[in-house]
């Protein structure tokens, strides 16, 4: 063997026994889910009064779902001299119009609604919510994107909780209006299911820390403030205000028992869009504040905890390097007479795969869902998960790199069933060179398969083709999606400030 085919092994299985570590963390996120899982939180005591309560919208370009939005908010169940509602708008489009006119209505009606109109986009979404908080006259803030339908019980449901001065903000769970849309709707339904259902609630009920996800959760104005405020250097400035604050001292609370419906994208490329926002976000998160964390006096379990939470979209970038190294192992290995050399990928892979189905079998049980669709899905997810590594590490290296964006929004289209269409709405998720290298990794594996047919490697097969499929269908997903032109074309998004 070359030194050049030993370094590709040893990189190769370098990378299994990462992406297996960060695999079987997700084992260890049920395991604490279900050892905590009745450790229900309680309100602590009775708050004297209520208190008031300023609900924040911040809005850029939805006027597909912006009304619907305001109309749901306006139905929160919370005294009226309590309640200001504030709609932070950075339109560049008839959104505006949309937004004031229905601002207008509900004031006719008594409500305490303002409209808030930015020309100047600085700080995106984090700078809408920072000024947005100055003119705020409530003690706490709640804050709900343009895609949610919130339920007219939520501060009944969310405010008790902070009758204990320690806890800082209280998050709901997500449920989504549109799981049934399509196959991609179902998957990421799914996704979200695992990652508040079984993540949230084991974090928060075990004493780890856990995030606000910038929308459906509710803030002390005063931990906000105490945090350093709204800040705008990363793109998931939920994320980093989230554990800013916890590093204070402040408590969270997750209500997995209280839901919130939102739509989720509909179109391949939002969806790659807002993935792409999360995992870069999720990095430059960790190196700004992963130092303080593992210096900070905090215990061991939660420091591995949050090293985990903020580098786990690492894992994408590995990803795609051990995509180009399979078959190249492969074939190295059947070369050199190695071929039961190769069983030993099969215990990497059980702990990089087969600990997904595992964790999104325990969400879907615990959100309701049947056995059926438990278990139908999850070659999907894995295919999909495993797709979205070429677009997820470019995220990444960006990060690593200190490259600089702007904050792209998810288009929202308000839809709901199986019959409506989106594909001529204003709205698209925009395209770009990667689709290309998806469907090129998918061709590239395609060949890795057609040797180990040849070879009758056959217990390698079921891995190389969830590879196979996962990268042909986020390609060419993005591809097929985006063959029909805009509508209108939609606003740029500004750059970086």
């Amino acid at each position: 063997m070359t030194l050049v085919e030993s370094i590709l092994l040893t990189i190769y299985f370098l990378i299994l026994l990462v992406l297996s570590m960060y695999g079987s963390h997700r084992y260890f996120m049920a395991f604490l889910y279900y050892r905590h899982k009745y450790k229900m939180p309680m309100p602590n005591g009775r708050l004297a009064k209520l208190p008031a309560v300023t609900v924040q919208l911040p809005i850029f370009n939805e006027m597909y779902v912006v009304e619907r939005l305001i109309d749901a908010v306006c139905k929160l169940d919370y005294p009226r001299e309590l309640l200001e509602i504030q709609v932070l708008d950075d339109s560049t489009d008839e959104t505006s119009r949309i937004a004031e006119a229905c601002v207008e209505r509900h004031r006719a009606e008594g409500l305490d609604v303002v409209f808030l109109h930015r020309t100047n986009r600085h700080g995106f979404k984090a700078g809408a919510l920072e000024e947005g908080l100055r003119k705020a006259k409530g003690e706490f803030v709640a804050v709900f994107d343009a895609d949610f339908v919130t339920s007219s019980d939520f501060l009944k449901k969310t405010v008790p909780y902070f009758s204990d001065p320690k806890v800082g903000m209280v998050q709901v769970r997500w449920e989504h209006i549109n799981r049934e849309y399509s196959a991609l709707t179902q998957a990421q339904s799914i996704f979200l299911d695992g990652h508040f259902m079984i993540e949230h609630t084991a974090r928060n009920r075990s004493g780890r820390f856990f995030n606000f996800n910038g929308t459906a959760g509710i803030w002390r104005r005063s931990t906000i403030q105490d945090a350093g405020g709204w800040q705008h250097d990363t793109l998931t400035e939920d994320l980093d205000l989230s554990y800013r604050a916890q590093l204070k001292g402040w408590q969270f609370v997750f209500l997995p028992h209280v839901v919130s419906p939102a739509e989720i994208p509909v179109d391949m490329n939002a969806f790659k869009g807002q993935q792409h926002r999360w995992a870069k976000g999720s990095i430059q998160t960790a190196r700004k504040l992963l130092p303080a964390i593992l210096k900070a006096d905090l215990p061991f379990t939660v420091k591995q905890e949050a090293f985990f939470h903020l580098t786990n979209n690492i894992a994408y970038l590995l990803m795609v390097v051990l995509s180009l190294l399979m078959p190249a192992s492969l074939v190295i290995r059947i070369q050199h007479g190695w071929n039961a050399v190769l069983l030993l990928d099969f215990p990497f892979f059980v702990m990089a795969t087969l600990s997904v189905s595992a964790f999104f079998v325990a969400s879907q049980r615990e959100v309701g869902r049947s056995f059926w669709n438990q278990i139908k899905y999850l070659p999907f997810l894995m295919s999909l998960g495993i797709g979205l590594s070429v677009n997820n590490a470019k995220a990444v290296l960006e990060a690593l790199l200190n490259q600089a964006s702007g904050f792209a929004r998810t288009p929202k289209h308000g839809i709901v069933g199986k019959a409506e269409a989106w594909q001529k709405k204003k709205y698209r998720g925009r395209l770009n060179f990667l689709p290309f290298i998806e469907i090129a990794f998918g061709f590239y594996l395609s060949s890795a398969i057609g040797y180990a047919i040849s070879k009758h490697i056959w217990f390698s097969m079921p891995f190389l083709v969830l590879f196979q499929v996962g990268f042909f269908y986020c390609g060419g997903m993005s591809l097929w999606q985006a063959r029909r032109p805009r509508a209108v074309e939609e606003g740029s998004a500004a750059t970086a400030s």
